[in-house]
């Protein structure tokens, strides 16, 4: 990029930036009129169904792989903590069933192995379909090749692997801090509380990366970091609001495991994933609409989605 694409691309940027921070109401509203025309629910769906069926495999394998270097009982409980971010009150019997399959992985075989992987990747395929939806405007330019398609969700696998691998391990080392105390102007303070908010800021710290390398990785083209990450911060943030609204419903008011009963986890995990993705895809619908008004399409009615010719 030569310097003086460089200045128009910043004299852009400020000029978009400057119509949101003036017309905010305007942005969202337009935003969530793109999502729906984009069928963005009914995409959410699709992306939470296989979610479901991708996230106990994906956990299975990190686990099994994880606990060759790292102490077995310290992965599933920085893993529970955290799954607790994605599936509030539901974190428990996933663990438990990971757990379970530790105890039994001497019986794993190659083929189950490659089924699992196989059914791990498939929530990373729905969802780079779902942002080719959404950004329909840069598929029109440019297509992924069909083979960086099917390496891609492999290669997230093995960078969230990693990532849970670090996690796991800072986890570890901040709970040794949490067990610490700091004798000050003669009264011994716990870093206990310490502790547990750096653990929390962590785990949304850890959101927000995810979030916005996934808007980096998914959409076909360059997407700048400023950009995915405005989509990361947006719906890690919503998600964080909506966790918490999930934990006090399903404590206080829902009746759940009375009417779905031995199905209640399943039902509560597909209703959590349900809810994540759309925020994820909402992200990105704020990112697409971002585009929309550095080509000057602001006002424009989007177009609905079509299915057919």
């Amino acid at each position: 990029m030569s310097k003086v694409q460089g200045e128009g691309l910043r004299l852009l940027n400020r000029r978009v930036n400057a119509w949101i921070l003036s017309h905010p109401l305007e942005f969202a509203l337009t935003a969530v009129k793109g999502f729906r025309a984009n069928q963005g629910l009914l995409l959410a769906g699709a992306v939470a169904y296989y979610a479901l069926l991708s996230i106990v495999p994906f956990l299975m394998l990190v686990v099994v792989v994880l606990s060759h270097f790292i102490d077995q009982q310290e992965l599933l409980t920085t893993l529970r903590r955290y799954l607790e971010l994605i599936v509030p009150g539901q974190s428990k019997p996933l663990v438990a069933e990971v757990a379970h399959f530790l105890d039994t992985r001497d019986l794993i075989t190659w083929v189950l192995a490659g089924t699992m992987l196989f059914f791990s990747s498939l929530a990373f395929t729905v969802l780079e379909n779902a942002m080719s939806v959404i950004f329909v405007h840069r598929v029109a330019i440019r297509r992924r090749h069909f083979l960086i398609s099917a390496l891609l969700p492999y290669c997230y696998i093995l960078a969230l692997g990693v990532g849970v691998m670090i996690v796991t391990l800072v986890a570890g080392t901040l709970q040794v801090i949490g067990s610490e105390y700091v004798d000050l102007f003669g009264y011994r303070w716990s870093l206990h509380g310490v502790s547990g908010a750096l653990l929390y800021l962590l785990g949304l710290a850890g959101e927000i990366l995810v979030v916005t390398s996934i808007y980096m990785v998914m959409p076909v083209g360059n997407l700048r970091l400023p950009q995915a990450l405005l989509g990361g911060v947006t719906a890690a943030l919503l998600w964080e609001i909506a966790r918490h609204v999930l934990v006090w419903y399903f404590t206080t008011l829902s009746q759940v495991n009375v009417v779905y009963g031995s199905m209640t986890t399943a039902i509560v995990v597909m209703f959590s994933l349900e809810i994540a993705a759309t925020l994820l895809l909402f992200g990105a619908q704020v990112i697409a609409e971002y585009e929309r008004v550095g080509e000057n399409k602001v006002g424009q009615e989007p177009a609905p989605l079509r299915t057919g010719p």
